[in-house]
């Protein structure tokens, strides 16, 4: 086993959470305040503070902003699930149904695999407010790799 796999092994959810945080500081999840809690392979949990710049002009939580969430929560927990060979994946597929909303607080999510292959995977999420499921999202990634040397 290689140095790198058995430091994968051996680093908490948290400290890995920690990880994914600093890396996406400088991008769209650290921009809207999303904060991964944990992460660990084939299953990820995060958090967003409802913040007024994430609402719709109707008061209420937009819908991109949860499927920010949970896609962002789906597409750390595929880096982090990724087979031996693949450098990164691209969403190939998403799809999201909301049964409620926010105007305060914040949301969780709680995202899990369902199919770790080696050229797809596909990932479920489900977003809570308040302990009461809002969204239900599901996810399909394409694995990346190196291309061939020719």
């Amino acid at each position: 086993m290689n140095k790198e796999k058995m430091t994968a092994m051996t680093i908490s959810a948290e400290e890995k959470a920690a990880q994914m945080n600093a890396a996406g500081s400088g991008f769209l999840p650290g921009h809207l305040g999303i904060r991964i809690l944990t992460a660990e392979p084939g299953r990820v949990t995060a958090e967003l503070p409802v913040l007024p710049h994430l609402l719709a002009p109707n008061g209420y939580l937009h819908a991109g902003s949860v499927v920010t969430l949970a896609d962002t929560a789906c597409g750390y927990g595929c880096l982090n699930s990724l087979p031996e060979g693949a450098q990164s994946f691209t969403t190939i597929e998403l799809k999201s149904n909301h049964t409620g909303t926010a105007r305060d607080g914040s949301i969780e999510v709680l995202a899990t695999a369902r199919h770790l292959g080696r050229t797809t995977q596909l990932w479920d999420a489900e977003v809570s407010y308040q302990g009461k499921v809002i969204a239900l999202f599901r996810c399909t990634q394409m694995l990346l790799y190196p291309k061939p040397q020719v």
